[in-house]
């Protein structure tokens, strides 16, 4: 299927590592007042296609071929064809069958249809799958060649070297969880890697760290660089990684949390390509971060990192009210929370709710809300038993129209009153994994019943119009009899 796209764009251009520079190859555009349609050719100069250790097991699907039509007033490029030629990998890497369906060939020539392209426009599309060779080196590498084409306007060329990268760099399996982080304190980190190839990293090793979630970078040697939030950081380091050593960073990396997060989360990756991803601007200014040998211990995983929880904390405290009415009534009564923070549960973390269990002698029959201009009858989870709780998480769609981060998320909860309880109570209790004031998380639901109206019984004639009707029918009837009897007595 084709990925439209205003301005040329895919993922597989933006993936750090994986391309160097961009090379735009096009025919110039035509003149304004020209009314010609020219294409161009967006394409990395060089890819890296896989690692040499990984040999034939390596697999890549991300190379693209973006084809853009240059703005002006030439309209629209008609049939837009790319061709693909991969017959210059023959010995380090076999292309085939990739696309997202508008691509046709299983190597080494693969023909992709955009159709029809809108001036200003542009259409992107992976045409192969590579796959890797055995016995390859690290810096093998050869040449793919494409050419667009369409109905109205002049082909255009490009080509790609596609090189083999050194070795795959192995880092902690085990993700580190840390408790207790308070925001604005820096927490150490010791990266660590190991080469368990057969290849030295001859161009050097690089370190990718990237911080989530509200965690930011707190060390900046001056061999790193940063975007200009310190959630992102790339460092380099000329040493060259022998086979089967382990190493780790010479002194440890700082992060922290910014305040009022709850959580965060951080995550690194070797790479034996140093190439500078985008957007990293920001060079350090501190002390050059070096690496020595350590011992390998745990290195299998292809990345690794830390998740944290802070110090700070979401209290929630109930919201409640009284269920007040005659016996046999319905009423209506607002339950919920009130959020006092300071911490926001937000992203991939639990909001947490509350549970409500209603007071002995009533009954709720509904709980509405509404969602996107509908609504339905229950917006918490009911109890699967009598006496039980009624469930209510906030993360869910019922409660997106009422929810309140930093205030009071409530529904109205409707109960029928079913008969008088002295001292009859429910509870609403708050939950939520941040809260860390239990005393104020649970509150009464108190039930004060008034009797039933006099006579409410529907046994009583005046006060049931089927009753009166049919004692109408039954007074007219014998009426009719005594009349008829007493004519007859008088006529004897």
């Amino acid at each position: 299927m084709l990925e439209r796209i205003r301005t040329v764009r895919r993922p597989a251009l933006l993936a750090a590592g994986l391309v160097a520079v961009l090379a735009t190859v096009s025919v110039p555009a035509a003149a304004d007042d020209s009314h010609e349609v020219a294409l161009q050719l967006h394409a990395p100069s060089t890819f890296h296609m896989y690692n040499a250790d990984e040999g034939a097991e390596a697999t890549n699907d991300d190379f693209a071929v973006p084809v853009a039509v240059t703005a002006g007033d030439g309209g629209p490029a008609r049939n837009v064809k790319v061709v693909v030629d991969t017959s210059g990998l023959a010995g380090i890497a076999r292309a085939g069958k990739g696309g997202y369906g508008n691509c046709t060939g299983d190597g080494p020539v693969f023909t992709c249809e955009y159709g029809d392209v809108q001036n200003g426009d542009g259409e992107a599309n992976a045409p192969f799958t590579l796959h890797g060779e055995n016995g390859v080196e690290p810096g093998d590498s050869g040449t793919v060649t494409y050419t667009a084409t369409a109905d109205n306007a002049a082909p255009v060329t490009g080509i790609t070297r596609m090189t083999v990268g050194g070795p795959t760099l192995h880092s902690p399996k085990e993700e580190q969880a840390v408790k207790g982080l308070t925001p604005g304190k820096s927490v150490p980190l010791t990266p660590r890697f190991a080469n368990h190839s057969r290849f030295t990293t001859e161009r050097g090793v690089a370190l990718h760290i990237t911080a989530q979630d509200g965690l930011l970078v707190t060390s900046h040697p001056d061999n790193c660089y940063f975007n200009i939030a310190f959630t992102s950081a790339w460092c380099t380091f000329p040493t060259k990684a022998a086979p089967g050593t382990a190493y780790r960073t010479s002194s440890p990396i700082g992060y922290t949390a910014a305040p009022g997060r709850l959580t965060g989360s951080l995550s690194y990756n070797w790479s034996s390509e140093p190439e500078k991803p985008d957007g990293l601007s920001v060079r350090g200014t501190g002390a050059t971060l070096t690496l020595t040998t350590t011992a390998d211990r745990g290195l299998t995983g292809v990345s690794s990192g830390v998740s944290a929880e802070t110090t700070v904390q979401a209290d929630y405290e109930p919201v409640t009210a009284t269920v007040r009415g005659r016996v046999g009534s319905t009423v209506t009564v607002r339950l919920g929370l009130r959020d006092h923070g300071p911490g926001r549960l937000t992203g991939s973390e639990a909001p947490g709710g509350f549970e409500v269990v209603p007071p002995e002698g009533t009954t709720v029959t509904s709980i509405p809300f509404v969602f996107e201009d509908s609504g339905g009858k229950w917006a918490c989870e009911r109890p699967e038993k009598p006496g039980g709780a009624f469930v209510c998480d906030i993360g869910t769609e019922d409660f997106s129209y009422v929810r309140h981060e930093g205030g009071t998320t409530a529904v109205e909860f409707h109960i029928r009153i079913d008969r008088q309880v002295p001292g009859a109570r429910g509870t609403v209790r708050t939950y939520n994994p941040y809260d860390r004031t239990p005393g104020n998380d649970t509150a009464d639901i108190p039930l004060e019943a008034s009797p039933a109206l006099p006579f409410s019984g529907p046994a009583l004639p005046f006060q049931n119009p089927g009753l009166w009707a049919a004692g109408a029918v039954v007074v007219a009837v014998l009426v009719a009899l005594f009349r008829r009897r007493r004519r007859a007595s008088q006529a004897s």
